[in-house]
């Protein structure tokens, strides 16, 4: 299980970040994963990496500037109780290949959907106009200085959704139909907490702090038939947005925050498990900063 909130500015108003996004990965433990950095092949990219033997490489969230001006983010998300069949590839790619690849996000997940051989996901792909940042030059052309676009692309079942910007945005490990109480409530605080927050000369350390407090929230939000139908048993257990399953191998592993503002700044914040027990174990923070351009 994974959770992701996003909100893409749509550029109606100046000054606010262009994107504020706070997700967490929910992981066993004991999977080995290389922390957020820039990536050896291209440095263009930051992101974690899935170290798990015979898939190394894969990541669930990343950052990049590849191909220059255009600031391209994908994240990936499992849909919990989908059996596929003819499920040849590991989905850990997918993210990574968006990334490095030179398509656009609906050319790559229309081909994405075409070759289709993966396991279920949903994967979120956010596209950024490095040159449409705030300035005056382009409001006074009437142009849209967000220049963003948000896609979401499942494959249980086939669909590319392009969501809306200027508005937060929550996705699970569930269809955009029925998606689970805790994204629903979850989006709900990350609305109140952005329409609080982004706005000009605002305390970004503030910010983070809030952002990072509800991807630790542990409030159950629950009943959910729709968890219950996909997870079963373990529905009560997976429906927090920070995940502690009770025998201690299973949960929340990570928390990201990654912040853009309007003159493409970005800002990327992670508080990663290290070891096998979220009680007893060092969280490692990291902290990058870059100029997207």
């Amino acid at each position: 299980m994974c959770i992701l909130f996003v909100y893409v500015d749509d550029g109606s108003v100046a000054g606010r970040y262009r994107l504020v996004l706070a997700s967490n990965r929910d992981e066993f433990y004991a999977r080995p994963a290389k922390l957020a950095a820039p990536w050896e092949e291209n440095a263009r990219i930051i992101g974690g990496r899935d170290m798990e033997p015979g898939r190394e490489g894969g990541t669930w969230l990343a950052i990049g500037n590849h191909p220059a001006g255009q600031i391209k983010l994908g994240a990936l998300l499992n849909v919990t109780g989908e059996n596929k069949a003819n499920v040849t590839n590991g989905r850990g790619p997918i993210v990574a290949n968006f990334l490095k690849g030179e398509l656009t996000s609906r050319a790559y997940s229309e081909q994405l959907l075409a070759q289709d051989n993966f396991g279920a996901f949903n994967f979120v792909s956010i596209q950024l106009d490095a040159k449409g940042s705030d300035r005056s030059e382009d409001r006074s052309e009437g142009g849209n200085q967000s220049g963003g676009t948000v896609l979401h692309t499942s494959n249980a079942p086939h669909s590319i959704d392009t969501c809306k910007t200027g508005q937060a945005l929550g996705f699970g490990n569930s269809t955009l139909e029925k998606p689970l109480q805790k994204v629903c409530r979850g989006r709900e605080r990350f609305d109140e907490i952005v329409a609080r927050c982004n706005v000009p000369f605002a305390d970004k350390d503030a910010l983070v702090h809030e952002l990072m407090g509800l991807l630790k929230s542990d409030v159950r939000h629950f009943p959910d038939p729709e968890l219950t139908r996909r997870a079963g048993q373990h529905a009560e257990f997976l429906s927090s947005v920070n995940v502690r399953m009770p025998n201690g191998s299973y949960g929340s592993r990570t928390h990201t925050v990654i912040l853009i503002d309007h003159n493409n700044h970005m800002e990327f914040i992670e508080q990663t498990l290290s070891g096998t027990d979220p009680h007893t174990g060092e969280w490692i923070t990291t902290r990058i900063e870059r100029e997207l351009v």
